[in-house]
């Protein structure tokens, strides 16, 4: 699933292209998303202009004069930007068209149909976004924050992590390379971690996060930016996939946790 440096590199990748262009028409070929295209959606977009593209946790903000554009990438969805002599393949439920000479296509590429697009006229008390935690690379964010939100809590840190109402956006991936990389195992118990652990794994956190953004994120399926190219972190995770590799710390291999529905890695001797 795309998180949230595959979510921001798209960000950045379509904000140049959107920020003061106006919506000619959203030509649909799909509704049946994970929630179905409204379908007076078209109509009430045409002739509006794009103010801003932000971003919550994993969804996509694009922000018009009243409300704005929620978008999800689903499991494996993509957007880019196309010219309109491109023709749409067989998962590209829609297109969201950009007046100008050459006119340019937004295009979302969802093969799963998990993906959404939704309208809101205020987005930040939308249902799916209202309940977000803070973001882990704005002001706020830290040690402190954790260690205060797991006081006392049995579940595993990992989950803990993944919790998108405790803290937005982090998403599997890059909550095993965090706590890899502050020496956290991450079926311990959240309560059970003391200050200082917190603080490291808080940097960790950020620290990770900020290395796949500059990355263009990680490509583990399909992928891949507004551009069209693939994300390439992928080459530096350290344990993610990685069962049974030595660790690049210690040369322990790395194990998978068990009993888990989303797929977790540690190394057994760099990680308690």
């Amino acid at each position: 699933m795309p998180e949230l440096p595959e979510v921001e590199t798209t960000r950045r990748g379509l904000a140049p292209w959107m920020r003061g262009a106006r919506i000619a028409d959203l030509v649909v070929r799909e509704r049946r998303l994970r929630w179905p295209i409204a379908a007076g959606l078209g109509k009430r977009l045409r002739g509006r202009t794009i103010g801003d593209v932000g971003r919550r946790g994993k969804y996509l903000l694009v922000f018009l004069e009243d409300g704005a554009l929620i978008m999800h990438l689903g499991m494996s969805g993509s957007l880019r930007v196309v010219g309109p002599d491109v023709p749409p393949g067989p998962w590209d439920p829609f297109d969201l068209v950009l007046a100008g000479d050459p006119e340019r296509r937004v295009r979302m590429r969802d093969p799963r149909r998990f993906g959404a697009l939704l309208y809101s006229k205020d987005p930040l008390s939308h249902p799916l976004i209202a309940p977000l935690g803070p973001e882990p690379l704005e002001p706020g964010f830290g040690g402190a924050f954790l260690r205060d939100r797991a006081r006392g809590r049995t579940i595993a840190i990992r989950d803990l992590l993944l919790n998108g109402r405790i803290v937005a956006g982090v998403g599997n991936i890059y909550a095993n390379e965090a706590l890899f990389e502050a020496g956290i195992h991450p079926g311990r118990a959240a309560g059970r971690i003391g200050a200082e652990r917190y603080d490291a794994l808080a940097s960790a956190i950020v620290a990770v996060l900020s290395r796949a953004i500059a990355a263009g994120g990680t490509t583990l399926k399909d992928f891949a930016g507004s551009d069209g190219r693939p994300g390439y972190f992928q080459g530096q995770l350290q344990v993610y996939g990685r069962e049974g590799a030595p660790c690049l710390r210690c040369a322990t291999p790395i194990v998978r946790l068990s009993g888990t529905a989303r797929s977790g890695y540690y190394c057994p001797r760099c990680q308690r």
